[in-house]
């Protein structure tokens, strides 16, 4: 053999083997491959046990479906109390020396601007006669030798001034007219309704914070079992190099269709519940000769509340599997 030849054998063993470099394209290729794997194959798996699957998902949309009703009780008492004609009034009291001409243009001039609803004139004769015909007032106005009632105006916000801030602007720009001689707001109602509807929505936050707690736990556990039947499996997959993101990604997938099944029965429960209460609420609205209509889920609330449930599924499985994987290594 020649020296030159001699040489170049030398050189190739002191370098050693070269390691093989698999593209960065043939790597995204097998780990989207591998996500579809795992996606379909633990669908499967959850089919071949339909019990255990359905009884996993039910807790999940119970769960589910409890604040969701309260959310949308809520909504509904909200929309009734919005359509009831009890909504904030200010009582605007004028001087009783005020000209009916001045009065009209007063009452057109409320009637124009965009923070009032409606506006309603109350002459002192109106007064007079509504308050004899309340009983035990009719004998003493008969004593009073002439009308100390004052004509009034009621006013009606629009919806967009029914809050406290909005009818105390509204009140003090009223007051503001050398017609008006105090101003009387009716702020209790609405006080009391927007507490009722923030403490009702404060209910909902835990109740929803506490069950989708449960539903954590819950299915946190089904993985777990999971985990612990595919003990072997798993040792055997880490024998023979694979990561722990191979082994968790098809628990992930799992945890991700029960939230998923669970999110999709909650929707059908929310829904049958929807529909045997509407016909009676329909009924009695219009025994109350309403045209109120109990309101549920939309389609965006619908798909949120899939989403929701199947992010929950996910996160409880990331939990579940991040425990206790770790624990599971090849003696």
């Amino acid at each position: 053999m020649s020296p030159a030849k001699n040489a170049s054998k030398d050189l190739a063993n002191q370098r050693g083997a070269v390691q093989s470099q698999t593209p960065f394209g043939q790597k995204f290729k097998s780990w989207r491959q591998h996500h579809r794997i795992s996606a379909v194959s633990s669908l499967l798996r959850l089919l071949g046990m339909p019990l255990q699957t359905i009884m996993t998902s039910l807790v999940v949309a119970i769960a589910l479906a409890l604040p969701t009703t309260l959310f949308i009780a809520i909504n509904n008492v909200q929309s009734l109390g919005d359509s009831w004609d009890a909504s904030p009034k200010i009582s605007v009291y004028l001087h009783t020396r005020a000209r009916e001409a001045a009065i009209e243009g007063f009452q057109k001039e409320l009637s124009d601007r965009a923070d009032v609803k409606s506006v309603e004139y109350i002459s002192p004769k109106e007064a007079l006669a509504s308050f004899q015909t309340m009983a035990g007032f009719g004998n003493a106005l008969d004593l009073l030798e002439q009308n100390p009632l004052p004509p009034t105006l009621v006013v009606t916000p629009s919806a967009q001034a029914a809050t406290p801030a909005g009818l105390v602007a509204l009140g003090q720009s009223m007051s503001k007219s050398a017609l008006v001689e105090s101003v009387d707001m009716d702020m209790d109602w609405v006080r009391r309704l927007r507490e009722i509807m923030v403490l009702g929505k404060k209910i909902v936050t835990i109740l929803a914070s506490l069950l989708g707690l449960g539903v954590l736990l819950a299915l946190g556990n089904s993985i777990r079992l999971a985990i612990e039947s595919r003990r072997d499996e798993i040792v055997i997959v880490k024998l023979v190099g694979g990561t722990n993101g191979f082994v968790r990604r098809p628990f992930l997938y799992t945890g991700a269709w029960y939230g998923f099944f669970g999110g999709a029965l909650a929707v059908l429960l929310v829904e049958l519940g929807h529909q045997s209460l509407a016909e009676s609420v329909a009924s009695l609205a219009a025994a109350y000769q309403s045209s109120f209509a109990l309101a549920g889920l939309s389609l965006f609330d619908n798909l949120s509340l899939l989403a929701v449930s199947t992010f929950l599924g996910l996160f409880s499985a990331w939990l579940a599997v991040g425990k206790h994987l770790n624990e599971i290594e090849p003696t």
